[in-house]
């Protein structure tokens, strides 16, 4: 066990983990050198394409130093975690880091120190483990290693001489690193949970964290386990048992990710591995819980906190016909990630659909791109919204509501409370102005600014969801160039005057367009929509009044004219009173006919209303 580290690779989002995980692969001869191997740890398509990592993914490396820097002989196992970058998966990384002893923190020799860098920090020291900072991407014409490596300091605390210097994309300065790992990184240490006494037994019962799961078409649930005392093997592996879940296990195989799925005889303490428990419900297999065996006596290893949806947005199949097939692929998609949640519900408009909920904006893109292009199914989502705490005036019952379609009538609204993040921006310091305003515009709360680092700008903002949701992150990125970074947190509730801005075509609510905002943005965000629409909705033979309302009262109008047919084309003259009588049929027509038909509202419409 002493020659175990368990260690993850944390960054900001594109400050090149990923690609140095392929070197570190490459180095330990886990894999071929000069193989086409890049993103390897990625495995989705989309993660690959977008060069973003969503899910953790483990790896064991077996690592012979040389004897000048280590004892002769020494050969070190290396269990590593990839962990995901961005804000909206930070609980990915929270997890990771419960299985490691140590991390490597990769900052950008361009971009420098980001939210996420900071973030990822602090989840690092919180669990108490070792961090190595290294500075990647020296290779780049634009680097500035010096200058980051003094934010660094700067920011993080740490000393030059801990600071290592490497390139992902050419391999330099691997070999240091591979070597920091081993010398500076603790190894496990065997957390023994015997509850009536103090002393170390000889042979400790089983006690290993579940830290992620994923789903097999063939193995069923894997799940991710570290060995934290005594160990699976061939004599207990038939009688394992979930300690929350109360669920017996008889895994199908065990073994370690190579980073195949490699199968071995035993995992032991210390070590990072993998059970193929042959379930098919991957809620079974609940993360956080502890392994052990049946009838032991232990104390359960401390569990996470289950992720909860803090952005819902509505999908709808753009043909009817397409819902069964909309309802098999959420299932399948639900299966490799345990943070989807979904309901059945239904849109005069649209159809059957189904209320989504997700992690953030970039966890529903990462879904609707999935539906496309894995189950070839093409769906419209309503406007993002986040829930809200809702006090009705009888009884004071408090309900959460997340869909605007839910929103009950404003007379028996008592008080209305909305989800707050506190927020953390990154700026350079020629943008801090630009991002400043925006934050304001957002309904932004000023906490605090800071400057960690010599032309480095560290804001503090309190901050509605319902703001951060809302286009945020693009104006932000136009704002400062593509500079400036952002991490949030959820901070808790605060009371808004918020209301609900209907839509209606021709009179008709159309509930799939209609919005949440506070009262002193609701007539400027409804003439916004309703122009928009005006643009998006097609003219056909029917006149569209498109009208936002708050209540009863109309705040805003457009119309969208109908085609008109020359009907008087055919007449040489004679009396006036011919034309008049043509012309009072076609009226009558139109009228008749804007009772009968419906508005078509196309699937543009609602993607146009999320640029709001």
């Amino acid at each position: 066990m002493k020659n175990i580290r368990n260690f993850g690779i944390i960054a900001h989002i594109d400050h090149g983990k990923t690609t140095l995980t392929d070197r570190l692969l490459e180095e330990t001869g886990t894999i071929k050198a000069g193989e086409n191997v890049a993103r390897l740890m990625d495995s989705n398509p989309i993660e690959q394409e977008r060069g973003i990592t969503i899910k953790l993914a483990p790896v064991r490396m077996l690592y012979k130093p040389s004897a000048v820097s280590h004892k002769p002989n020494s050969e070190y196992i290396l269990n590593l975690i990839d962990t995901p970058g961005h804000v909206d998966f930070s609980y990915e990384v929270s997890r990771a880091l419960y299985a490691c002893e140590g991390a490597v923190l990769v900052v950008d020799a361009v971009k420098g120190v980001q939210a996420q860098t900071l973030a990822n920090y602090e989840l690092a020291r919180d669990h108490n483990l070792t961090v190595i900072p290294v500075v990647n991407k020296i290779d780049l014409s634009g680097a500035e290693p010096a200058r980051v490596a003094k934010e660094i300091v700067d920011t993080l605390g740490f000393s030059d001489s801990e600071i290592l210097y490497v390139s992902a994309k050419t391999g330099e300065g691997v070999k240091d690193l591979l070597s920091a790992i081993a010398k500076r990184i603790p190894a496990p240490t065997e957390q023994t949970a015997n509850t009536e006494s103090t002393e170390k037994p000889a042979n400790p019962p089983l006690r290993a964290l579940v830290f992620n799961s994923i789903y097999h078409p063939h193995k069923g649930v894997i799940a991710f386990v570290k060995i934290m005392a005594g160990e699976v093997n061939k004599s207990n592996r038939h009688s394992l048992y979930l300690y929350a879940g109360k669920e017996e296990l008889d895994p199908l195989e065990i073994g370690f990710f190579t980073p195949k799925m490699t199968v071995s005889d035993g995992i032991k303490t210390g070590e990072v591995g993998y059970l193929a428990t042959g379930h098919k419900d991957i809620r079974d297999i609940t993360i956080g819980d502890t392994l052990t065996t049946v009838n032991a006596t232990i104390t359960p290893i401390d569990g996470y906190q289950r992720p909860q949806p803090m952005v819902f947005m509505d999908m709808y199949p753009v043909d009817a016909a397409d819902y069964p097939d909309l309802t098999d692929a959420l299932e399948k998609l639900a299966l490799n990630d345990a943070s989807l949640a979904y309901q059945a519900c239904h849109s005069p408009a649209l159809g059957s659909g189904y209320r989504m909920g997700f992690l953030g904006i970039l966890h529903a893109e990462i879904v609707a791109e999935r539906l496309s292009r894995e189950f070839e199914l093409s769906v419209v989502n309503t406007s993002p919204s986040v829930p809200y705490h809702i006090t009705l005036r009888k009884n004071h019952q408090e309900v959460e509501i997340s869909s605007p379609a839910d929103w009950p009538k404003p007379e028996v609204i008592e008080k209305i409370e909305e989800p707050v993040v506190a927020l953390t921006l990154y700026s350079p310091e020629e943008y801090v102005g630009g991002v400043m305003e925006l934050a304001q515009g957002k309904r932004g709360e000023f906490v605090n600014m800071e400057y960690p680092s010599e032309g480095k700008a560290k804001l503090e903002y309190l901050m509605p969801l319902s703001e951060l949701i809302t286009n945020f992150y693009d104006r932000l990125k136009s704002i400062s160039s593509g500079y400036a970074s952002v991490q949030y947190e959820h901070v808790g509730y605060q009371v808004v005057r918020a209301v609900k801005v209907d839509v209606l075509l021709n009179g008709d609510p159309a509930e799939a367009l209609s919005l949440v905002c506070p009262e002193a943005h609701a007539e400027n965000r409804g003439r916004a929509l309703v122009d928009k629409l005006k643009d998006v909705i097609p003219r056909s033979q029917i006149e569209v009044a498109i009208q936002a309302a708050i209540g009863g009262k109309i705040i805003a109008r457009a119309t969208v004219r109908a085609y008109r047919k020359d009907v008087t084309a055919k007449l040489y003259g004679g009396d006036a009173t011919r034309r008049k009588k043509l012309l009072e049929k076609q009226k009558k027509g139109k009228k008749k006919m804007k009772q009968l038909g419906s508005v078509s509202v196309p699937p543009e419409a609602f993607t146009e209303i999320l640029k709001l």
